[in-house]
């Protein structure tokens, strides 16, 4: 029988990637003043999503998952929330109508602020600090005072996820993503891109449609899902102390549930069988996702699920590989094929972002955009071979005109990322970029679902 779980069972367990908080007792102030918080996501949105990923998992619907690599405190303002938005709207219509799937659209945002470091330390020139961990922990700047951990910034983080959320409901159901104003989603720097005539030929189409409706008879203002739209929100549960005082118990179920998100998932560093993260993740009820890079062995993933989802539930686990474009084929493979052949029901998404990062010739940390798809080709395929579903992607993206990644339909150089790289952790693919990579990865799916409709071959007397 599993040992009964607590929120604070993770206490007891090894903890990696969490800061060391100089004043203990500022901490737990804090975290006592979290605890009195009104959560920012209830128990029905994630059992609602939930039931959404169930669909995924039975191939009857996509997942979208994106945002920022960390979200900031100084970039947080309602037009970059708004042109988040609008590309994620314009991704999930282009899946949607050109793919010809349903799509569970989940953002990295409104509480995406922590990151974990491969090193627990940064050097420039003769000086080491600590790094930086993401603006709920401590601050980018390269001076002793920003690098020391700050409890209260926990408190400015769950304000902008609280005031990130409301916009987001109100751009949801408010009107904005009105089917109808399918034209009006295409940001103003897209517009003479080469995906934007792509995008508009679509546009029309879905109007056309529209139009046809309501010339039949048809009330399109009594379909609500003409209307409107869910998204859901996701972030890395990384520091648990923060999830901890958000974990709260739902009245109607009598289950945990952690309410700073709809989704949390545990990432490829912190996810050690007897640690601290997998510890408090297999306790609540939310959806839960789980990083696997090339180090994770069929046998350990096995493990993992059985102590994540024990109850083999459709929608409670989605697999999320990272692999590289070099690597997805090689390890990918055994890992599906040991799923498959236990009968464990998952959700298998593919972020290409992590294992794709380079060094550019000037300097900048980025992702050439043919590996980042390159590997998604390769997670379609391994799962065509092997008779299973390629369920999803997880993207690290913005609705900014930045230059991060290199490539994509404008041809992004190495000489052209200083322009305007803005991150403070990982390249983003901007908003061009992730529309192309719409567009790419609606192809893939047509053809997947082209090759299932395909009739078996006759044979004869049979």
């Amino acid at each position: 029988m599993p040992e009964r779980w607590t929120p604070d069972g993770w206490r007891a367990k090894p903890v990696v990637q969490v800061p060391e908080y100089p004043d203990k007792a500022a901490l737990a102030a804090v975290e006592k003043q979290l605890a009195s918080f009104p959560p920012l996501v209830f128990a029905g949105e994630a059992r609602n999503l939930k039931k959404q990923l169930a669909r995924v998992c039975a191939g009857e619907a996509f997942l979208l998952q994106g945002g920022d690599c960390a979200e900031s405190f100084a970039e947080h303002g309602p037009n970059n929330i708004r042109d988040f938005f609008r590309v994620f709207l314009q991704m999930a219509v282009v899946l949607t109508f050109a793919g010809g799937s349903p799509v569970v659209k989940v953002g990295r945002i409104a509480g995406q602020f922590a990151k974990p470091r491969s090193s627990p330390t940064e050097k420039r020139g003769d000086v080491e600090l600590p790094s930086y961990r993401g603006d709920i922990i401590n601050g980018n700047e390269f001076t002793p005072e920003a690098r020391i951990p700050d409890p209260r910034r926990q408190i400015e983080a769950y304000r902008q996820s609280a005031a990130t959320l409301n916009l987001l409901r109100a751009f949801a159901h408010g009107g904005y993503a009105n089917l109808a104003t399918v034209h009006q989603w295409m940001l103003g720097f897209v517009k003479d891109s080469p995906q934007a005539r792509r995008y508009q030929e679509l546009a029309d189409r879905i109007s056309e449609a529209l139009g046809f409706m309501r010339a039949c008879g048809l009330d399109l203002e009594s379909h609500p899902e003409l209307r409107t739209t869910d998204l859901y929100t996701s972030h890395e549960a990384l520091l648990l102390g923060f999830e901890e005082a958000m974990t709260r118990v739902d009245s109607t179920s009598g289950d945990w549930y952690c309410t700073s998100g709809h989704m949390v998932w545990i990432g490829d560093r912190t996810r050690q069988l007897d640690h601290a993260h997998v510890e408090y993740c297999r306790g609540i009820k939310n959806p839960i996702g789980l990083k696997c890079g090339p180090s994770l062995k069929a046998d350990d993933l096995l493990k993992l699920i059985d102590i994540l989802n024990p109850d083999n539930e459709p929608g409670r686990l989605t697999l999320i590989g990272r692999f590289g474009n070099e690597k997805v084929a090689e390890h990918l493979p055994a890992l599906v094929r040991a799923v498959k052949r236990e009968g464990r029901e998952v959700v298998w998404s593919c972020d290409p972002m992590h294992g794709n990062t380079i060094t550019s010739v000037s300097g900048y940390k980025t992702r050439p955009f043919d590996r980042i798809l390159n590997e998604v080709k390769d997670f379609f395929a391994v799962h065509t071979a092997e008779g299973t579903y390629a369920g999803g992607v997880h993207l690290e993206m913005t609705g900014q005109n930045v230059t991060e990644c290199t490539g994509g339909a404008r041809a992004i150089s190495d000489s052209d990322l200083n322009d305007r790289y803005h991150t403070f952790c990982d390249p983003r693919l901007n908003a061009e970029q992730s529309i192309d990579m719409a567009f790419l990865v609606a192809e893939l799916l047509k053809k997947e679902r082209e090759a299932k409709a395909k009739p078996l071959p006759q044979v004869a007397g049979l």
